[in-house]
């Protein structure tokens, strides 16, 4: 994050740098027009953030009766995806422009489960691990507010609501996300203006205003064994850093 910020601040010094001296405006028209398409392309990282319950009493079914079993569940890295869409912006004003931005949002979520209970000969948690493939259709809701073009850049902030469809889940997963999710984003972004089009780099943050957990999927689960483990987290909320680039 620290790196990213830097970045950021050294990006704002050099255009800020430049702003001396005008240039020729490559396609000085284009902010005018009332409304325009473009397309999407970028990366992302996911995290999952797990609400874990503590010692839980479980039913195992071998005829020992309830047994008290803790478990711990959590995405132990920020895990990689990409993303790619399409977007249509309406200009409300010199300053104000609403976007819509349709898109799919691809990764692999890693969790880890730790046995706390039954141990290792060395002493140490048994794990078992869960890779959660993800796959989101997204339709972004986003105001954007730019400062005045100066030469071929323009800064702006934007913030948003990201309703998303979960397209990913297996029945003998440990956990299951629910079908909906709602995101809040708020992020920073800079146009580009090229010769040919228009080139716009945006980093946002993404975090989940809903718990997406599926409660429901441990009545589905077949092998009763997994069932310390689908129970060991009551609530999760997902968060994703983009960063995506706009051509339009």
């Amino acid at each position: 994050m620290k790196r990213i910020i830097l970045s950021l601040s050294l990006l704002a010094i050099v255009l800020g740098g430049h702003a001396q001296e005008r240039k020729v405006q490559n396609r000085p028209y284009t902010d005018l027009r009332e409304f325009h398409f473009g397309v999407l392309v970028g990366t992302h990282l996911q995290d999952l953030e797990l609400n874990n319950v503590g010692p839980q009493m479980i039913d195992l079914e071998d005829g020992n009766g309830l047994v008290e079993k803790t478990i711990s569940a959590d995405q132990d890295r920020w895990d990689a995806g990409f993303t790619v869409g399409v977007l249509g912006e309406l200009r409300l004003n010199s300053t104000f422009q609403f976007r819509i931005a349709p898109a799919m949002y691809f990764g692999t979520r890693h969790l880890t489960f730790r046995n706390h209970t039954d141990l290792t000969a060395q002493g140490e948690p048994t794990e078992q691990v869960q890779e959660m493939k993800t796959a989101y259709i997204s339709c972004a809701l986003d105001l954007i507010a730019a400062a005045p073009r100066f030469n071929n850049h323009r800064p702006y902030v934007m913030l948003g609501v990201n309703p998303m469809l979960n397209l990913s889940g297996k029945d003998n997963d440990y956990i299951k996300l629910k079908r909906g999710d709602v995101f809040l984003e708020v992020g920073l972004g800079c146009d580009f203006y090229l010769p040919y089009f228009k080139l716009r780099p945006e980093l946002k943050f993404m975090y989940s205003l809903t718990n997406s957990l599926d409660k429901n999927h441990a009545k589905n689960l077949r092998d009763k064994n997994m069932l310390m483990y689908t129970n060991s987290v009551n609530e999760t909320k997902a968060k994703m850093i983009a960063l995506t680039f706009y051509f339009e």
